[in-house]
């Protein structure tokens, strides 16, 4: 019976899993190590070694396409869990911005210093869309730089409370995000109020990680910082090695209130539900050990 069950598992498996894990799939390690091949517009992006840009590829199905992430942080990607406050942007914002931006691209001839960006994709700037990957008529593609992207983090001058989500999701489209921010009510607290600032506020990003970020701010006077970056809930914040608590801006950015002079700002994800899970895990784990030896030493007992 034994032999019968195990011919017949192997041979129910083995059908099974050449589906998934078929002859075509042995590859070799070159291969394997490059499966997604750069096009000349990617090599030229990543000519750029600075880490403050995302890309924005108009050249696929920008918001079903994993291919631009295997080479940059990209505006678009696929996942089939989806944060809900990202697609609501890309539905609202995102999309029709670009719309406009093709439109505008193609009137002005690919010169973004002729297109008011801030007034044409604005949502896309605060993203920091710094290059775009624009389809060609041959069927090759070409990068584009785009000159109105904010970069990491940036300064705001004005911030509007509203009184709730709805309303701060609605906000966006009414503010120049260059200067101004909105946010819901219940971060008032948070973040405070925030202060003009001049061209010497500065906001660079001096490492990163998906989970770890580091910055060194620098302002005269102070203020909020909008972080080009998702907000969401287990993300924790230092200033100087101090913890301070993140806001949330423009519906879907992170935010801090940094005081004057020049501070080393670091954002971090290591959610403590994560650290819970892994420590309830290791004391099952001792329990189920400590009560397997304690059956075995009383069957050794019982035994005797």
């Amino acid at each position: 019976m034994i032999v019968v069950l195990a011919v017949l598992c192997l041979v129910d498996l083995w059908q099974v899993d050449k589906r998934y894990l078929n002859d075509g799939m042995f590859v070799p390690k070159s291969e394997r190590e490059m499966p997604q091949q750069a096009t000349a517009a990617d090599s030229q992006i990543l000519n750029d070694k600075s880490l403050g840009y995302r890309v924005l590829n108009f050249s696929t199905s920008t918001f079903n396409d994993n291919t631009t992430s295997y080479f940059h942080k990209s505006i678009g990607g696929y996942h089939p869990a989806k944060l809900r406050r990202y697609q609501e942007m890309i539905d609202k914002y995102i999309a029709p911005e670009m719309q406009a931006a093709m439109r505008e691209i193609s009137a002005k001839g690919g010169n973004m210093a002729e297109i008011q960006g801030y007034k044409t994709f604005p949502v896309l700037n605060m993203l920091n869309a710094k290059y775009f990957i624009l389809p060609m008529q041959d069927g090759t593609t070409v990068p584009l730089t785009n000159i109105h992207a904010q970069g990491n983090g940036w300064f705001v001058d004005k911030i509007d409370y509203v009184a709730d989500a709805n309303a701060e999701y609605a906000g966006v489209g009414r503010i120049d995000v260059r200067h101004e921010a909105v946010a819901d009510q219940r971060f008032k607290s948070v973040l405070g109020g925030a202060r003009a600032n001049d061209s010497t506020a500065t906001v660079k990003l001096e490492s990163y990680a998906p989970n770890h970020l580091e910055y060194a701010v620098g302002s005269k006077n102070g203020g909020i910082v909008a972080f080009s970056e998702i907000y969401y809930p287990g993300w924790t914040a230092t200033v100087d090695g101090n913890p301070v608590v993140i806001g949330r801006v423009n519906y879907i950015l992170r935010a801090l209130n940094v005081k004057a002079g020049q501070h080393k700002v670091v954002l971090d994800f290591h959610p403590s539900s994560v650290q819970t899970t892994e420590t309830i895990a290791y004391i099952a784990i001792v329990i189920l050990l400590l009560s397997i030896i304690g059956a075995g030493y009383l069957e050794w007992k019982r035994r005797k």
